[in-house]
């Protein structure tokens, strides 16, 4: 059988570009979930893992915060519950619609990621920062692991914070923070000579792990109930 995941969030948080990563296809090869600057999904798509070593499904679940996914409607009608796993991803912050997959995913006993994207070019940004505060002086290497450590132990925890101000307050989770460039190189089994390596090796074995030992506890009948009742056209992707 395979392991269904749904990557979900906020639109333009970069769904697309982290489900072509997951399956080590960059973004404009052929087979690549279609990635834009404006949200380019609007059903909930299926993309098969090319490595049949691999036992996922991904899918591309539309942005939520647009006209046609309101916030407040998002986990029920886009069929969240279906899933085996959820990644919650975002970029900038963490909004009220994250905290209400959490929630969810709480409440059915799914397994969820927070994941922050794009995170190479946030750290990026702080390396910059710190740079031009050093002065002449400026050992590369320091300012590298300072502002990598910064950039982790802040999003981690700005999200216990906002997760805590919830009434009533979740439970605090790991974050995963990750570059998508890197995580496609370790998909791909690539060098990772001159890549910034944060999470995503943590992120990938934590999946498998969950993957495997919940293969032998779900019920695929009570699953297939569930979908049916939600009438999605992606029910087919779930009797494999």
């Amino acid at each position: 059988g395979k392991f269904h995941l749904a990557i979900a969030g906020s639109s333009g948080s970069g769904k697309s570009s982290l489900v072509n990563a997951f399956r080590g296809i960059w973004d404009d090869e052929e087979g690549a979930a279609p990635t834009d600057i404006v949200e380019t999904t609007s059903v909930v798509t299926p993309y098969p893992d090319p490595n049949p070593a691999n036992p996922f499904i991904w899918f591309d679940v539309p942005g939520s915060g647009t006209l046609s996914c309101p916030d407040w409607t998002y986990f029920n009608d886009q069929g969240l519950y279906i899933f085996d796993a959820i990644i919650i991803l975002f970029n900038d912050c963490f909004t009220a619609t994250d905290i209400a997959i959490l929630q969810n995913c709480d409440r059915f006993k799914i397994p969820a990621y927070i994941v922050r994207s794009k995170s190479d070019v946030h750290i990026d940004d702080l390396i910059n920062k710190k740079r031009r505060s050093a002065g002449p002086r400026v050992d590369l290497v320091k300012i590298f692991e300072e502002a990598r450590k910064e950039y982790v132990t802040r999003t981690q925890e700005s999200v216990r914070l906002n997760l805590m101000k919830n009434d009533p307050p979740i439970r605090s989770q790991k974050m995963y923070a990750i570059s998508r460039e890197t995580l496609t190189m370790i998909v791909r089994e690539e060098s990772l000579e001159d890549s910034l390596v944060l999470n995503e090796f943590e992120l990938l074995k934590d999946i498998l792990q969950d993957a495997y030992s919940r293969r032998s506890e779900k019920s695929y009948g009570s699953m297939a109930d569930l979908m049916k009742k939600a009438g999605m056209d992606i029910f087919r992707f779930f009797t494999n």
